[in-house]
């Protein structure tokens, strides 16, 4: 069951059928996707995704998906997972513009190594970054992952392949705590991108 986790700044919930058009205008920013290597899908595929969310991988607890706030507006999307990209744990996280250059992409991909490190007890975890995404990649190098291969899309785009053991993370918060599962704190609104 996909906890909620805190962090300084931010708070990690599972999501609610009331986050649909947030999760929907994340994925439909161009230059949103652009940084997450992916083409802008149509809506009502993103629509279907996020049903997906709710009525399978929540409900057979797949893996762990979560909306990520700050001061209770939508900022971003965050996940760690088993794929087929890596030889183990994925962490995928995206904010949305409005969030970007503030800190906001560190601050949650701290906490999702400690989550990872901390709770799920994996010792290393992986992120695929596209090679022209130099903010990302900064951050990664920040701190402590390290490069493993490159990987060459069909169209010839090319993802870098990190991992990170989480006893090498770099601390500079707290970690996230774990949340009573009752529901979000009522803040005002905000949206962001990593």
């Amino acid at each position: 069951m996909t906890p909620i986790l805190r962090t300084e700044r931010l708070v990690l919930s599972p999501y609610r059928p009331e986050d649909e058009d947030a999760f929907v205008a994340l994925l439909r920013d161009e230059e949103v996707c652009r940084w997450m290597g992916q083409e802008r899908s149509p809506e009502e595929e993103i629509r279907a995704v996020f049903a997906a969310i709710l009525n399978e991988i929540y409900p057979k607890n797949m893996f762990d998906v979560w909306g990520v706030w700050a001061e209770g507006v939508y900022v971003g999307h965050a996940e760690i997972k088993k794929t087929g990209n890596v030889d183990g744990y994925e962490m995928v996280a995206a904010l949305v513009r409005q969030s970007w250059g503030k800190g906001v992409g560190t601050e949650l991909v701290c906490g999702l190594l400690d989550y990872a490190a901390d709770t799920l007890k994996l010792d290393e975890v992986y992120g695929m970054v596209g090679a022209e995404n130099a903010a990302s990649l900064a951050l990664g190098r920040k701190l402590g992952f390290a490069h493993v291969r490159d990987v060459v899309g069909d169209d010839g785009t090319v993802t870098k392949m990190l991992v990170l053991p989480t006893a090498d993370r770099e601390r500079p918060g707290a970690g996230p705590a774990a949340g009573p599962r009752d529901g979000r704190p009522v803040l005002p609104p905000t949206p962001t991108a990593v």
